[in-house]
C-alpha cells in the first residue's frame, strides 16, 4: 500500500491510498468466496461454478463492489496511521481506478483537528449570580413532592380539564378518507402535554366520558409525511376515561410521610437548605460556562465542515438511543413531533459547534497550563467508575482499551482546566 498525502483549504486533508494489484486480486476471490453460493449457473451446482465462469456470464465488476468494501477500511487505517494526524471525521471515500489486475485506488478526504489561536484565558470577567431562594421557589419545589406523590382517580363527575390523562379513541381523515397510521383505540394522552400536533388537545377540554368529537387540526408544513404535510385534517376523537392527579395535603402528616422531619416547617427549612447548595453548584457551572464563551470569543479557531456534521451525526446517534430508551421508535418520535430527520440535523447543529469549540478550547488550555494527571488520580477515577457499574476494578480496566484510557485522562485534564478558569474569573 501507498499512500499520499495532500492539505486542502480549512483544516482538510486528501489521502491517495493505493494498494497493489495482488492485494485487490486476494480481495476479488474473498468476495468471490462470499457471494458464490447465491449464484446460480447453469451446469453448475450452487457454490460451485468457477470463478471464472461467473465473471465471464456476469461481467469482470460482479465482485468490485464487495472487493472494494474488503480493501478500504484496512487501507484507510493503516494510511491514517501512518499520516500520524489527528483526525476528527468520518472520511469521505472516492474510487480512483478500480480494474482487474491493477492496483486499486482511492482518495479519502478527511477533517484534521484545527490548530486555534488561545486567546487571554485568566481574569476572565463574569456577572456575579444570585443563591436566594424565594418563598415561591420553596412553593414550586413542594408541590413537585406532592406530584409525585399524588395518586391517580378516575374522574366521572366532570368534563376533561387541562392535566387530565385521558384513554381515547380516534381516527384521523384528510379529504374525507382515512389516512395511513392515524387511526388508534384505548390511546392514552395526557392534555397539555403537546404530544399531539396543533390544537388537538385543546379542543378535548369540556368534553365528556363516552362523548363523541370531531377534532380539527391543520399538519404542519414540514411534516415527516409528504402527502400530509400542511393539509387540514379531521379527527373523530371519542373520549373514553378521565383520569386526574389527587394531590396530598400541605400539612405536618406530609411532611412526616415524604422526608425524615416532623412538621411542615422542618420540611421547608430542608428544602430551602438544599435548594441553596443547588443554586451554588448551577451558578458555579454558569461562571463556568460564561468563562468558557467569553474565552471562545477570544480564541482563533476554524472548525472544518466535516468535523461538524461528524458531531452532528453523533449526536443524533445518541439522541435516537435516548429516545428508543423511552419505548419509541426514531419513526414515530418524527411523527409524534412533526418533524424530520433534516430538522433535527439543523436544529443540532448549532449546540454540535459549541461542544466542538468548548472541547477544543479548554484541551489548548491544558496545553498551555501544561497540565497533568497523575497515576493516583486516575486510579481513583477508575475505582469510582467500577463503583458506578457495579463491577470488579480490574474488570473494568481489562475492559477499557488505550484509546479509552487516554480518554479519560484527558477528561480529567480537562476538569482540571475548567477549575483554573473558573477560580480565576472575576465576577462582578
Amino acid at each position: 500500500m501507498s499512500l499520499q498525502v495532500e492539505k486542502l483549504d480549512k483544516n482538510m486533508v486528501k489521502f491517495t491510498i493505493e494498494a497493489t494489484a495482488e492485494e485487490f486480486e486476494a480481495a476479488l476471490e474473498q468476495a468471490y468466496v462470499k457471494n458464490r453460493g447465491k449464484i446460480n449457473v447453469q451446469g453448475f451446482r450452487k457454490g460451485k461454478a468457477p470463478r471464472a465462469i461467473i465473471e465471464k456470464m456476469y461481467g469482470a465488476s460482479i465482485f468490485y463492489e464487495d472487493a472494494a468494501n474488503i480493501v478500504i477500511p484496512d487501507a484507510y487505517e493503516k494510511a491514517a496511521d501512518e499520516s500520524d494526524l489527528e483526525i476528527v471525521s468520518r472520511p469521505e471515500i472516492d474510487v480512483v481506478q478500480m480494474e482487474k489486475g491493477k492496483s486499486f485506488i482511492f482518495t479519502a478526504e478527511v477533517a484534521v483537528r484545527p490548530e486555534i489561536t488561545l486567546g487571554e484565558y485568566k481574569g476572565i470577567e463574569v456577572e456575579k449570580a444570585s443563591v436566594e431562594v424565594t418563598d415561591e421557589e420553596i412553593v414550586a419545589e413542594l408541590d413537585r413532592v406532592r406530584d409525585q406523590n399524588s395518586r391517580i382517580i378516575n374522574v366521572e363527575d366532570r368534563a376533561v380539564a387541562d392535566k387530565d390523562m385521558t384513554v381515547i379513541d380516534f381516527e384521523g381523515f384528510v379529504d374525507g378518507v382515512p389516512f395511513e397510521g392515524g387511526k388508534s383505540e384505548d390511546y392514552s394522552l395526557t392534555i397539555g402535554s403537546h404530544s399531539f400536533i396543533d390544537t388537538f388537545e385543546e379542543q378535548l377540554i369540556g368534553k365528556s366520558i363516552d362523548e363523541e368529537v370531531e377534532v380539527n387540526v391543520t399538519f404542519p408544513e414540514q411534516y415527516h409525511a409528504p402527502e400530509l404535510a400542511g393539509k387540514p385534517a379531521l379527527f373523530k376523537v371519542k373520549v373514553k376515561e378521565i383520569k386526574a392527579k389527587e394531590l396530598p395535603e400541605l400539612d405536618d402528616e406530609f411532611a412526616q410521610d415524604v422526608s425524615e422531619f416532623d412538621t411542615l416547617e422542618e420540611y421547608k427549612e430542608d428544602i430551602k437548605k438544599n435548594l441553596i447548595e443547588r443554586k451554588e453548584k448551577e451558578a458555579k457551572r454558569n461562571k463556568e460556562d460564561a468563562v468558557v464563551d467569553k474565552i471562545i470569543e477570544k480564541t482563533e479557531m476554524e472548525i472544518p465542515e466535516a468535523m461538524i456534521e461528524t458531531q452532528v451525526r453523533h449526536m443524533v446517534d445518541e439522541f435516537a438511543q435516548r429516545v428508543q430508551s423511552q419505548g419509541l421508535t426514531m419513526e414515530q418520535y418524527m411523527q409524534f413531533t412533526g418533524m424530520n430527520i433534516e430538522q433535527l440535523y439543523d436544529q443540532m447543529r448549532p449546540q454540535a459547534l459549541k461542544r466542538i469549540q468548548i472541547r477544543l478550547v479548554l484541551e489548548a488550555i491544558v496545553k498551555a497550563e501544561n497540565i497533568t494527571v497523575s497515576d493516583e488520580e486516575v486510579e481513583k477515577e477508575l475505582t469510582q467508575m467500577a463503583e458506578s457499574y457495579k463491577m470488579e476494578l480490574d474488570k473494568l480496566k481489562e475492559l477499557l482499551g488505550e484509546k479509552e484510557k487516554e480518554q479519560i485522562i484527558m477528561d480529567m485534564a480537562v476538569q482540571k482546566a475548567v477549575d483554573i478558569i473558573g477560580e480565576t474569573a472575576v465576577e462582578v
